[in-house]
């Protein structure tokens, strides 16, 4: 079964296509809007693999936490060619999609996305055969609040993602025991999210496609305005 993989919740976006066998090919994308690049990825994909559209018997897609306007141009991206190929969808998040791109570790994992406004989106992991396990809920913090958590744990950490590289140096000045992985592994990347979700169509756990919808841990900054205009009002 051949699944396709949208992934758009932060600046670099990618798409990719894989089987049982492994990933066919892929492609990441940084530095032009979500809504520009990855229709033109897809089908510089397509071209790469040899392969056709209608050969995709399943879509995987990113639902965040991330970056609102990537998250919305990719989750409907996905939700759009679902509908028109006539096959299932699996949501995943990024979160869960970059800390398996480490699973190779003995350590606990963090992912850490950079959330903007001075805060990170971060979820704590463990590696287990075949995969990671997720330990508690996703949340959004600032860094110093991590650093606590991290601290809390009493454990050497293994931190990825764009949030732990931007804010290295402060999560080091604190005094966090950490290991940063490769920046090669800051973004989620569709291959990942590929790899997640084949097991899950081959068990067809599939999503209902109106529950396919962006993981947003907080308000947008256009509804921070809004409401903000709404009190002073």
């Amino acid at each position: 079964m051949i699944v396709l993989g949208i992934e758009t919740s932060t600046p670099q976006s990618s798409v990719a296509l894989g089987s049982e066998q492994g990933i066919l090919a892929s492609v990441a994308l940084t530095g032009r809007t979500h809504q520009e690049s990855i229709i033109p990825a897809l089908e510089q994909l397509l071209r790469w693999s040899g392969l056709e559209l209608s050969q995709a018997g399943g879509i995987a897609v990113g639902i965040g936490p991330g970056l609102f306007t990537g998250l919305r141009v990719g989750v409907q991206t996905a939700k759009s060619l679902a509908q028109v190929l006539g096959v299932p969808i699996v949501g995943l998040t990024s979160l869960d999609t970059l800390a398996f791109s480490v699973r190779h570790t003995a350590k606990p994992i963090a992912a850490v996305i950079d959330a903007r406004r001075g805060e990170v989106f971060f979820g704590r992991y463990r590696a287990v055969p075949g995969g990671v396990l997720r330990r508690g809920e996703f949340r959004v913090a600032t860094p110093d609040h991590l650093v606590g958590e991290l601290q809390a744990m009493g454990e050497d950490v293994l931190l990825v993602g764009d949030g732990a590289i931007l804010y290295r140096k402060q999560i080091e000045e604190l005094g966090s025991k950490a290991e940063f992985a490769s920046v090669m592994r800051a973004h989620p990347q569709a291959s990942a999210l590929v790899e997640l979700s084949v097991p899950r169509f081959v068990r067809e756990e599939h999503d209902p496609l109106t529950e396919v919808v962006p993981l947003y841990l907080r308000k947008s900054d256009a509804e921070i305005a809004w409401d903000q205009r709404a009190r002073g009002a």
